[in-house]
């Protein structure tokens, strides 16, 4: 059974850090690649970035250079990195494995961790 589970949401005030992690299951990261996708409430959801089997990764806009996602194979663990957080980063942060590459769509996706950025 495919399984991703986030966690390592919180608050923090704009300029903080964070650390998400999403353990899967079912499936192997050296031959499946996943995206990290935020959602907020009354928007559709955006793409923050995504690894691929390879560990190479890729950054929307609003996120290169703050954002970093990295994965540990052996652990079977994705990780968000999240630097100088501003409000508009707040949403609930989902990491979903793509069914047939990163062109594709998502598959399974998992349910979500609460990042919350206020002073």
């Amino acid at each position: 059974e495919v399984q991703l589970v986030e966690s390592g949401g919180g608050m923090v005030q704009p300029g903080g850090s964070l650390r998400l992690s999403c353990v899967v299951s079912g499936f192997s990261l050296t031959n499946m690649d996943v995206n990290w996708v935020r959602q907020v409430p009354g928007k559709g959801p955006e793409w923050v970035g995504s690894i691929n089997s390879a560990g190479i990764t890729y950054y929307g806009d609003s996120t290169k250079g703050r954002f970093t996602i990295s994965k540990d194979n052996s652990k079977n663990t994705l990780y968000l990195e999240m630097n100088n957080l501003m409000p508009e980063d707040t949403g609930k942060y989902y990491c979903a494995k793509m069914e047939d590459g990163l062109s594709g769509s998502a598959d399974y996706w998992g349910q979500g961790t609460q990042v919350t950025v206020s002073s």
